[in-house]
């Protein structure tokens, strides 16, 4: 029976990390076009104010006048999301 231990603890670690990785990391409310992960320095054009929001999975969604316009990154997922999540545990 504890030969399956690994693959039921995996599981329930995976369940949680899916719960977390919905979670908000940070908001950042913002006119620069020098952040790390930007490459659309167009929606910062002019002075123009934009709202980035970053969940646990490692995305960050980009919001302008409270309109979704971009998505930056890919969402961890399996293995990787897991590994994160016990990371920050």
């Amino acid at each position: 029976m504890t030969q399956y231990s690994e693959v039921v603890e995996y599981q329930k670690d995976l369940l949680e990390a899916e719960k977390w990785s919905k979670q908000v990391a940070a908001i950042h409310s913002h006119c620069f076009s020098s952040m790390w992960y930007d490459d659309r320095p167009q929606d910062t054009a002019n002075r123009a104010g934009v709202t980035d929001i970053e969940y646990n999975d490692g995305t960050i969604k980009r919001l302008q006048k409270g309109i979704h316009i971009h998505t930056f990154g890919t969402p961890l997922t399996g293995h990787a999301l897991v590994d994160n999540w016990r990371k920050k545990k």
